[in-house]
């Protein structure tokens, strides 16, 4: 099995210590190097304790036979446009569990007409941990509304809806939430 493990924690910018310490139970950096370079066996639950780690699904730490990535052909930063040190790809999307789907249908703040925004799914005990992020919570008659997540009092969520002039807006006790975590855009 080839793994794409440094791939995807060098895009993150962890270190093999930190990706040790957020692993529950935390190991050690020498244990993640040895799992990223395959000298030591990566079992299925290692795979997860690191996809865990990582914040990722853990499909995406795995290359599959016959699955295509991109190859990155430059790194763009403030002083132009740059060849890379190393090879470096971007694997496909891939849908973890949990994971709905928003389509903007027109622009409207950050977000432009076409854009496939995948959230993940949250219950409400996650919510403290979705503060400042985009997310998608349920109304009542099948409505929604998207928008930052700036404040949270109790069972009371504040949510500034994207936009500009925008109001604040409450919702009191959503039996769920999906907080944005990728953007499929195309140009």
């Amino acid at each position: 099995m080839i793994t794409r493990i440094r791939e995807v924690r060098k895009a993150k910018g962890l270190t093999l210590e930190q990706v040790g310490a957020l692993c529950q139970p935390p190991t050690t950096a020498q244990t993640i190097g040895r799992l990223e370079t395959g000298t030591r066996t990566v079992s299925v639950n290692w795979l997860n304790r690191i996809a865990k780690a990582l914040g990722v699904a853990s499909s995406e730490l795995v290359a599959l036979p016959g699955q295509s990535a991109v190859p990155v052909a430059a790194l763009l930063g403030p002083e132009g446009a740059r060849a890379p040190t190393r090879s470096l790809s971007f694997p496909p999307p891939v849908p973890a569990d949990a994971m709905i789907g928003v389509q903007v249908s027109a622009s409207i703040g950050d977000y432009r007409s076409g854009d496939e925004i995948w959230c993940r799914r949250i219950g409400p005990d996650e919510f403290a941990g979705a503060l400042n992020r985009d997310m998608l919570l349920p109304r009542h008659a099948g409505r929604f509304l998207f928008g930052r997540l700036i404040g949270r009092e109790g069972d009371r969520l504040h949510i500034l809806p994207l936009g500009s002039g925008s109001r604040q807006q409450v919702i009191t006790d959503p039996p769920w939430g999906a907080v944005a975590v990728q953007l499929v855009r195309q140009l």
